[in-house]
This record gives structure tokens, C-alpha cells and sequence, in this order.
């Protein structure tokens, strides 16, 4: 589920009948449930809307779920030959790894 740029996992817990979920992506902690997947939904919706107007009313900006920033720990070879590799082609290593990972994950990026 997505909602103002949120993400959030749904499970099923069959034993009690309810969907409960979480948001990933945040340091914070949001969680949800509802009986049907409407009502998750609805709350999913909610508990965002009232995590956004705490963090308002605290003054504090709310967390994103992802800042388009990582750290990514490789080899020297491998790092030495993909900033050779982006210089041949005349772009940024930023660029060249940011199209890998879109090439990697196809319609998902």
C-alpha cells in the first residue's frame, strides 16, 4: 500500500481475522490493522495523516521513508572500473549505478 509517499506491508493474521501492517522505510514506528482490506486500507490512510499532524503540532519535520541517499561498501577494483566505466560513456558514476539498479529491478524502479 502507498499513501502520501509512504509504503506500508500488510499481513494476515488468520487466527484473530484481521489485516494488521506496518510502514517500512522509517526509523518511527506506524502500524495499522482493520478487518478488511478496506478498513486497513482507511487505516493505513489514517495513521499516516496522524503521524504527519503530530509531527506538526511537535514542530518537527516528519521522516521520509527514503532520502535518494546510500552508503554502498564494494571492492576498489570493482569501484576503480565502474568510475572508468562512467568516464567512458561521459556520465557521472551517480548515473551509470542509478541506471544499473533501474536496468536491475525492470518495471519495479
Amino acid at each position: 500500500m502507498q499513501y502520501k509517499s509512504y509504503t506500508a506491508v500488510v499481513e494476515v493474521d488468520e487466527e484473530a481475522g484481521i489485516l494488521y501492517g506496518h510502514v517500512i522505510g522509517l526509523r518511527d514506528v506506524i502500524t495499522f490493522q482493520g478487518a478488511t482490506v478496506a478498513e486497513a486500507r482507511t487505516e493505513f490512510e489514517r495513521s499516516i495523516d496522524v503521524y504527519l499532524d503530530f509531527c506538526a503540532a511537535r514542530g518537527e519535520s516528519p521522516e521520509k521513508p527514503y532520502s535518494g541517499k546510500f552508503v554502498v561498501r564494494i571492492k576498489p577494483q570493482l569501484h576503480r572500473a565502474l568510475a572508468t566505466e562512467a568516464e567512458a560513456r561521459n556520465t557521472s558514476l551517480n548515473t551509470l549505478v542509478e541506471k544499473a539498479l533501474r536496468d536491475y529491478l525492470g518495471s519495479r524502479g
